[in-house]
């Protein structure tokens, strides 16, 4: 009996090791899956989750470009840039806590969500609660900055829609793109059929897309 307790006790560290040794790789899974800079979700990470979302029922998709961006870096420096990403990727991460949304940093200084929503009231709703929450000021070295945001969303009904992430991701992103224009805060789609041309599978403009050019951030 002596043996076992004494085999038992001489097993416990080599079983903490291991513990510790999971929790550190599941910590170290977990960061991959992050932006750094924001703590956002990676966009592989936010694709499975998202997909869930838009499975489980009514939803929307939003992207989201920050407005005057190119100036607080220009004006600024790069460091006060970093610190705006970095506040922004804060409120949404607590929009999405409260909205029980998904939310991923797309690269630069433009954004996605998916979350659920019941109704176009709804949506309307978040987007006003979306916008408001970005164009807070953050204080960078005592400095007041102000950044915009223009927003596109798509809403999504399981039941009867028959488009995929990237559609949606793709409309919305047409939307963005039309606020931005049209300095409008926000603008949503009417309908699932893309509007504007594509190159290289992305939206004719886009960075990465030859043949146009991006409107100013």
């Amino acid at each position: 009996m002596s043996e076992l307790l004494f085999a038992a006790a001489a097993g416990l560290p080599m079983a903490a090791g291991w513990s510790v040794h999971a929790l550190r790789l599941r910590h170290r899974v977990e960061a991959a899956r992050r932006d750094p800079l924001t703590g956002l979700l990676t966009r592989d990470a936010f694709t499975e989750r998202a997909t869930k979302v838009l499975a489980g029922g009514r939803s929307a998709v939003y992207v989201i470009d920050l407005n005057k961006f190119k100036e607080v870096n220009d004006t600024h420096g790069h460091a006060a840039g970093d610190a705006v990403i970095a506040a922004t990727g804060r409120r949404l991460a607590e929009w999405a806590a409260v909205n029980d949304a998904t939310v991923v940093r797309l690269g630069g200084d433009e954004f996605a969500a998916v979350a659920r929503v019941l109704c176009v009231g709804d949506l309307s709703w978040t987007l006003a609660e979306l916008t408001q929450a970005i164009e807070e000021p953050v204080m960078v070295d005592g400095r007041p900055l102000t950044v915009g945001a223009s927003i596109g969303a798509v809403a999504y009904d399981p039941h009867t829609d028959e488009v995929d992430l990237s559609m949606l991701l793709r409309l919305a992103d047409e939307q963005m793109y039309s606020a931005k224009r049209s300095g409008a805060d926000w603008l949503t789609a009417l309908d699932l059929t893309p509007q504007a041309g594509t190159v290289n599978n992305r939206r004719a403009g886009r960075p990465g897309a030859s043949g146009g050019t991006e409107a100013a951030a």
